[in-house]
């Protein structure tokens, strides 16, 4: 059990009195852990590598006021218990991490948070994620899950991120909401614990207008060009007969005649 925090000023008070605290609402999107290692920075100290006690090497970046943090407080040639978001990217589906604050003990003095009462799972390799699940894969063992993330100015689009984790899941799936308890296990997220929240209602997209006429091959429609028809003037509504002229034979023989 750990008795203090040691964070970044970006955590809110909840989050200070424990590093993962309990869903403020039942729908509430999150995906956050906690990782023991070393960080190591690159060029620069925001973006660098982080190396699990296990030897793992995840891609990791600091957010908010962590180099403060670091700079004041905290000795990276020691470990630490980080308090991480999880990130896996698309392409290669590997796990990345974004670190917001540190678990520390051992640093800082805090009496008043002495005692506190932890989630039981909650420790080295423990993360919490709840969202949609939008992809599920019994052969792969796949799991992706839809995370919202509520937009930081007024006005700006709200955006999401999929998350890949490793298990199976059982009953309605696709389209619900979820709550997992997950572990680490090298660079996976593999699923402990599952619970299904409830559906989620499905956006639905205006249709587009019926087009007329008759299918084309592959199932285009040709549309019909209508023309306007003319006015016919009054005193016309029949057409006038055409006089052809005579042919040369005829012209001829009218005049031999004359």
């Amino acid at each position: 059990m750990f008795s203090s925090i040691l964070a970044s000023s970006s955590l809110s008070s909840e989050q200070q009195c424990q590093p993962i605290p309990a869903p403020s609402e039942p729908l509430q999107y999150r995906a956050i852990g906690l990782i023991r290692g070393r960080y190591y920075a690159g060029d620069r100290l925001t973006q660098g590598t982080l190396v699990t006690s296990d030897g793992t090497e995840i891609d990791a970046v600091l957010l908010g006021r962590m180099m403060s943090l670091i700079k004041k407080h905290l000795d990276l040639d020691v470990e630490h218990l980080w308090v991480v978001y999880p990130r896996t990217r698309e392409k290669e589906d590997n796990l990345h991490t974004q670190i917001l604050g540190v678990w520390e003990p051992e640093t800082l003095d805090s009496p008043e948070l002495s005692g506190q009462n932890l989630h039981p799972l909650m420790g080295d390799n423990y993360f919490s994620i709840r969202g949609e699940v939008v992809f599920h894969s019994l052969q792969t063992g796949e799991v992706k899950i839809k995370i919202n993330q509520a937009p930081r100015k007024k006005g700006e689009k709200p955006r999401s991120f999929k998350l890949t984790l490793k298990g199976a899941l059982m009953g309605r799936i696709l389209h619900h909401f979820w709550e997992f308890h997950v572990t680490r296990e090298g660079t996976d997220l593999v699923i402990q614990e599952a619970l299904c929240i409830g559906s989620l209602p499905r956006s639905t997209k205006p249709r587009s207008p019926r087009a007329t006429g008759r299918p084309r091959r592959g199932g285009q429609f040709k549309h019909r060009s209508v023309s306007t028809p003319k006015p016919i003037l009054s005193g016309s509504g029949s057409p006038r007969p055409q006089i052809m002229p005579p042919n040369r034979m005829e012209r001829r023989k009218s005049t031999s005649e004359s």
